[in-house]
């Protein structure tokens, strides 16, 4: 006589996991939640939120506030900087990780070592060297000369991740291209790329997240306030706690963090890709 064994599983296992999870996240959503509720709130008393509705915790969407620039100018520097960063990284990265993944050069480990070495040293660490530069390239004080030095610094990760997705690809459609006479710029465009999509995908969201609350690299090096990005605006806010004005610094925290949040949203099926591919040497 057969006798099977029956493991518990289904609906009996969910409640601990759900429980886990809700326990895990609890301090999250309470942080989010006094987020939303000091940003419309009169008054702050320690952590608690009191007082009605105050829209002038909004004010401004429709004025300066203080000396600082106009949200939006500030917004729209932080839609280039972020998008500026997205493009060029994925672009630069994808051209080199195909090379480094197709051709045969001598060098070729050495110069994947090296990539991974950059990659090890922190940004901080290179800030005085970054910070002169600038200056004798007289980009200091410019988006542009931010969003270079932040592609520079995020370059070895990018190229790494889609070697990973090139050195998965059959090069057999790219070998009979090259019988038919196409260059092998004609191929990377218009047979390697598409193929790769998902990772340009995962890169592109991952750079843009990560350009999108870059504080150290637009504080250190941009100084006048037409530069701004939004996270130089929000530190602005932030004072001695005596003064800090904590309706104003709520409500700009969520202006800040609802556009990346909906990017997130949008894009956390293409990050899942990043660990898709493998990563041959």
């Amino acid at each position: 006589m057969r006798t099977t064994s029956v493991v518990p599983h289904g609906p009996r296992a969910w409640p601990l996991w759900l429980l886990a999870l809700v326990a895990l996240s609890l301090p999250l959503a309470a942080g989010y939640l006094w987020l939303v509720l000091t940003s419309v709130s009169r008054e702050v008393h320690g952590l608690l939120p009191v007082g009605g509705w105050q829209p002038e915790n909004w004010r401004f969407l429709w004025e300066a506030v203080g000396r600082r620039p106009s949200i939006w100018i500030v917004l729209g520097n932080t839609l280039l900087f972020a998008g500026g960063v997205a493009v060029a990284e994925v672009l630069v990265s994808a051209m080199a990780a195909y090379a480094i993944s197709r051709l045969r050069f001598r060098g070729r480990g050495l110069y994947l070592g090296l990539v991974l070495v950059l990659h090890a040293f922190p940004a901080v660490s290179l800030l005085i060297a970054i910070f002169y530069v600038l200056r004798v390239l007289q980009l200091f004080d410019t988006l542009l000369g931010v969003v270079l030095v932040k592609v520079a610094l995020d370059l070895p990760l990018g190229i790494w991740l889609l070697k990973g997705f090139f050195d998965d690809l059959s090069e057999d459609m790219e070998e009979a291209a090259l019988v038919d006479g196409a260059r092998r710029w004609t191929i990377f465009w218009r047979i390697a790329l598409p193929l790769v999509r998902p990772g340009l995908l995962a890169l592109g969201t991952f750079a843009l997240l990560s350009a999108w609350g870059e504080f150290i690299l637009p504080f250190t090096l941009i100084v006048s306030g037409k530069s701004w990005t939004l996270s130089l605006y929000l530190q602005s806010l932030i004072g001695d706690y005596r003064f800090t004005d904590f309706g104003l610094l709520a409500a700009v925290g969520l202006f800040y963090m609802a556009p990346v949040t909906v990017l997130f949203l949008v894009g956390q099926r293409f990050l899942l890709n990043i660990y898709g591919a493998g990563v041959k040497a």
